[in-house]
């Protein structure tokens, strides 16, 4: 096991060495490399939504690499290197199970949970984090729908929070009335920018809705997502396939589009 690693982080020393190493490495910067981090770990996602285990493997490989790509440029800097990444997190994994680690004792798991949020919070403040509201420590680096998501996670534990997920489909079916009203707007006057920035407004609410409704549902919104676009990826090339025989979608108007589509979801209930 620690030779596999080894291994790695020499080969990533390697690749970032100025003398014979690779030039696009080279050039890197933690700023750069940052996206590259974030798209491996929707394509480890993405292998688990899938089922492929041997993709699976290819991707938390993918995903370790940047793990340690960053180590090695923070250790460049001689800021920390990868053995104090794996310290810290067992260090933190130690001090947040104390009930594994130690003598504590939580009669459930969401007694269990409670602790471990006041352990991070008392984490934030000996780091000299003054921040003392119910919504800090969520990191702003996320995607903005997992964000939401954890806003209003954070806001319900102290109580604000719809009672179930009716309100919540009235709030959306408000929120949709005023996005008619904003299109409207913009259509009147195309070149109103407050209109234009009004109508931004209100779409990010009915999205920020459509996050609680999933809270409230207990559904990823990540996943539905993506199930979401694989459902209209699959149809969309059925019909592409359908199309092909009087010339492809191209040129077609939408009724005859939708004439396809209609088929795609057809063939697909008969299996």
């Amino acid at each position: 096991m620690s030779g596999g690693i080894d291994r790695l982080l020499a080969i990533m020393a390697k690749l970032r060495s100025p003398d014979g190493g690779c030039p696009w490495d080279v050039q890197q910067t933690f700023q750069t490399i940052a996206p590259y981090t974030i798209e491996e770990a929707y394509e480890v996602a993405d292998a688990i939504d899938r089922g492929n285990m041997a993709d699976l493997k290819d991707e938390l490989g993918d995903l370790l690499l940047q793990v340690v790509f960053h180590a090695r440029m923070a250790e460049e800097q001689t800021a920390f290197a990868f053995a104090d990444v794996v310290d810290a997190i067992c260090d933190k994994m130690t001090r947040r199970h104390p009930h594994v680690f130690g003598d504590a004792y939580f009669a459930d798991a969401q007694a269990q949970l409670a602790d471990w949020e006041a352990r991070k919070q008392l984490e934030r403040a000996a780091n000299g984090d003054a921040d003392t509201s119910a919504l800090a420590g969520i990191a702003r680096g996320l995607p903005e729908w997992q964000r939401a998501v954890k806003l209003q996670k954070k806001a319900a534990k102290v109580g604000f929070d719809w009672p179930g997920p009716a309100p919540v489909l009235e709030k959306l079916a408000e929120e949709i009335e005023e996005v008619r009203v904003e299109f409207d707007a913009v259509a009147a006057s195309p070149g109103d920018a407050a209109a234009r920035d009004r109508l931004e407004d209100e779409l990010g609410d009915i999205l920020f809705v459509c996050a609680n409704l999933a809270r409230h549902a207990e559904v990823d919104v990540g996943t539905a997502l993506r199930r979401a676009n694989r459902k209209f990826e699959r149809r969309f090339r059925a019909m592409e396939t359908l199309a092909e025989a009087t010339g492809g979608l191209a040129g077609k108007s939408l009724q005859e589009q939708d004439a396809f589509w209609e088929q795609a979801k057809a063939m697909e209930r008969q299996g």
